[in-house]
């Protein structure tokens, strides 16, 4: 089938990905990706920087030199949709340090309840979501008024810069 005709009947111009470590991709009217895995980590660095493939797509299409993770679609009406959820390992300095935060908040306060949830879950699985500490980091760090900046808080941030880094 022609580019033309293939356009003409919402199939896109393709995809054409160099090097794919995760993540999903879907081409074609109405096509749908979607990503929902859960990753332990940062990815694996590939051997290099993926290049952009060479025999890119035609009109329409997405050339991607690497993807790992996320969702890319290509077509008429197509849809990407990108759920996953990045898992940490806790470190016992992290368990640590929240439970001295956790100490320092009035009962019944918003950041006692966030701070909860968070070490339950980090106790019972060791694991919490990046983007969960990503945030906590930015409440501790940006002034936030629901967590005072105590020696306990600048523990959490500290512990959580480490484990993001």
């Amino acid at each position: 089938m022609s580019e033309d005709k293939q356009q003409a009947q919402g199939g896109g111009g393709g995809i054409s990905i160099g090097r794919m470590t995760g993540g999903a991709v879907a081409s074609g009217e109405r096509a749908r990706a979607e990503d929902r895995s859960e990753r332990l980590g940062a990815a694996a660095p590939g051997a290099g920087p993926a290049p952009v493939p060479a025999a890119t797509p035609g009109p329409g299409g997405i050339a991607v030199g690497e993807l790992s993770g996320g969702a890319v679609a290509a077509g008429t009406e197509a849809e990407a949709v990108h759920s996953a959820r990045e898992l940490v390992d806790v470190s016992p300095e992290l368990f640590a340090a929240l439970r001295l935060l956790r100490g320092e908040q009035p009962a019944g306060s918003a950041a006692a309840g966030e701070l909860d949830e968070l070490t339950e879950t980090a106790h019972r699985t060791g694991r919490v979501e990046r983007g969960r500490l990503a945030r906590l980091r930015a409440a501790l760090t940006g002034g936030a008024a629901t967590v005072e900046a105590t020696a306990a808080g600048i523990a959490v941030a500290e512990a959580i810069s480490h484990l993001l880094a």
